[in-house]
């Protein structure tokens, strides 16, 4: 994939971040830390592939998460991650996780499978994701599923609700998230056929590239592969120890 992939993609995120956080956030310079309600995991820092923070904003960012009773944890796209590793080694954050980022462009896309329908029905949505994704997700589906400016999907079987997906476009890169299956409709290809609606979607709304980022190794990764996207990069998350 082209290099100049990442800093457009760690822009885009950023900027998603912040548009689409349900409770508040503030720009730290590179950082855009979010806050929330009920959502922890979503707490957390978009480096947005720029610039190593000065000290000056890493206090703020700091004393933002102390007042909203947060762990300082950072997400940052692999190109940046040499230039912030010293600094964050010297704040005391480790390497928590790592997830695959692929990319796809959106010319050439297969046709959308029958049974792939956009919904607005954010609440089902969430309850529906949270059945594939573990019940202890129900806060942060519900939280992304009513997060301004996200194009929520199904797949239908029998009439029936059964997989989840979404995105969201910023800057021309449609995100692509929410990607979950209940237990018994798996292995049927619905994840596949999402991905084939949505891409097309993104594409009728002038987006030119699509991302999603992915488990090493996992199901999801082999879906993507098969799909046509192609490794970017890797988000990296930092938390900080103390």
């Amino acid at each position: 994939m082209p290099a100049h992939l990442l800093p457009r993609i760690a822009q885009a995120e950023a900027a998603a971040h912040a548009a689409q956080s349900p409770g508040g956030w503030e720009r730290f310079g590179p950082l855009v830390a979010v806050w929330t309600e009920d959502a922890a995991p979503l707490d957390t820092a978009w480096h947005d592939g720029t610039c190593v923070p000065t000290e000056t904003e890493w206090d703020a960012f700091e004393a933002f998460c102390a007042r909203h009773g947060q762990t300082p944890t950072v997400h940052a796209l692999s190109h940046a991650a040499p230039e912030l590793l010293s600094a964050l080694n010297a704040r005391g954050f480790q390497l928590t996780y790592v997830l695959h980022v692929y990319a796809h462009d959106l010319k050439d896309l297969p046709l959308t499978p029958p049974n792939m329908h956009q919904t607005d029905n954010a609440l089902d949505w969430a309850g529906l994701a949270a059945q594939g994704f573990g019940p202890s997700t129900a806060e942060i589906m519900r939280a992304v599923a009513l997060a301004p400016g996200k194009r929520l999907w199904w797949a239908k079987v029998d009439g029936q609700p059964v997989a989840t997906g979404a995105y969201s476009v910023v800057s021309g890169v449609a995100a692509l998230h929410g990607t979950a299956t209940r237990p018994e409709f798996r292995g049927r290809g619905l994840q596949t056929a999402l991905l084939a609606a949505r891409l097309n979607a993104a594409q009728q709304e002038r987006a030119d590239l699509a991302t999603v980022m992915v488990t090493p190794g996992t199901g999801s990764e082999r879906n993507v592969m098969r799909a046509g996207f192609r490794l970017a990069g890797m988000r990296l998350t930092w938390t900080a120890a103390h």
